[in-house]
């Protein structure tokens, strides 16, 4: 009898098991579902010159590398004119950086260069020292180093050539320098505030929820669909990084509306797992209609009646004084083919409260593509059976 306790047991353990798998499957923490107000990255930008180019550089009509160049030099106290400077070996250049929240003063940062001239390649190319600014105009990070391109570009004197990758734009990992940092503050903070990435009601009760049964307290609340804010508990005024490490591994399961999106450009669909099909009766047929034109000429027979007198062709004479009739006339007649052929699809009948997975497997089994399948559902869209939201690109 205990051994019979034993199995039961363990079976209800099991399932138990299997029902917690189930239900946190399509669980996802907070850390995914939402962000900080005010922890975000920073965009950076600035104009700098690569140099070192095998000849690939931008060409001497372009007059904004030039400036550059001879401002550049000018600063080194190097005196040059603009009409004997050579720019092949030279390009301009645009930096783009992004700087993380909480960067520190000397942190590296990676970032990427992208010619702004008519370069044909950065191959083999260093940027030069290049301040990378913030839209406040201020300087935030110093860029300079060789670049890593991962392509290049060949082409011969008669104009061929041949191009791996994409060789104007490049890359330096670490590349940047944080030289000043953009103040945030988490420690002695009242509250904060979350943004959930896709604004949802259903999702935001959840996470205010999971978040009290976390802390243990009720001091998180949902302000509207897309926010939820945290009032800091006494306890965790000097510990807010601790609590948002707890808080945003927090399991939760995010809701969405249902949507079916198409791409009618691509052929795309994809469906979201929530959408529902009512009671339709769906029949789909391709209709294709071919016109093949070819042309076909028609010889005279010999012996044939003088052509008309406005007739360009004219009677033959020969050497013994014989006359040869000029005959008739060749003719090119056009030949049409139409071919029209419809494909016989049946009837198919899709129950109502039919699932995504339903609808899917009975459309293959009529033997229909992608493109098909976007025509299918704007028609059940138009007919009032597709419980969801179709969104075509």
């Amino acid at each position: 009898m205990s051994k019979v306790r034993n199995i039961a047991r363990l079976v209800l353990l099991a399932a138990a098991a299997f029902t917690l798998a189930a239900s946190t499957v399509q669980a996802a923490r907070i850390k995914e579902l939402a962000s900080i107000k005010g922890v975000r990255t920073n965009q950076l930008i600035g104009y700098g010159l690569v140099v070192g180019l095998n000849g690939t550089g931008d060409k001497s009509g372009t007059e904004f590398t030039l400036q550059g160049l001879v401002n550049m030099m000018e600063h080194m106290g190097v005196h040059v004119s603009k009409d004997d400077v050579k720019v092949k070996n030279v390009a301009a250049v645009m930096v783009t950086a992004d700087i993380p929240p909480f960067a520190r003063i000397g942190s590296q940062v990676d970032v990427v260069i992208s010619s702004v001239g008519d370069a044909k390649s950065l191959v083999g190319g260093t940027l030069l020292l290049t301040p990378l600014r913030g839209v406040d105009r201020n300087v935030y990070a110093l860029a300079q180093g060789p670049l890593s391109v991962g392509g290049y570009s060949v082409g011969g004197a008669a104009g061929g050539g041949a191009v791996k990758n994409h060789p104007t734009v490049g890359r330096i990992v670490g590349g940047a320098s944080i030289e000043r940092e953009i103040p945030m503050q988490l420690q002695g903070r009242n509250e904060l505030t979350l943004a959930l990435n896709d604004a949802d009601f259903t999702t935001a009760i959840r996470m205010k929820d999971a978040i009290n049964n976390g802390i243990g307290m009720p001091v998180a609340y949902a302000a509207d669909s897309g926010t939820v804010i945290i009032d800091i508990p006494q306890d965790y005024r000097n510990k807010v990084v601790s609590m948002v490490a707890m808080v945003e591994n927090l399991d939760i399961m995010p809701d969405a509306v249902a949507k079916v999106i198409v791409n009618e450009k691509t052929g795309t669909v994809v469906v979201g797992e929530k959408v529902r099909i009512s009671t339709v009766a769906v029949a789909h047929g391709n209709l294709s209609i071919q016109i093949t034109e070819s042309a076909q000429v028609s010889q005279p027979a010999s012996f044939s009646p003088n052509p008309p007198a406005d007739s360009q062709t004219e009677q033959l004479n020969l050497e013994d004084g014989a006359v040869v009739a000029p005959g008739g006339q060749t003719v090119v007649t056009a030949d049409s083919q139409v071919v029209v052929a419809e494909e016989n699809k049946q009837l198919m009948v899709v129950p109502a409260g039919a699932t995504i997975g339903d609808l899917v497997r009975a459309l293959n089994a009529i033997g229909v593509t992608p493109r098909d399948l976007i025509t299918i559902f704007q028609m059940i869209k138009a007919a009032g059976a597709l419980q969801g939201e179709l969104v075509i690109l």
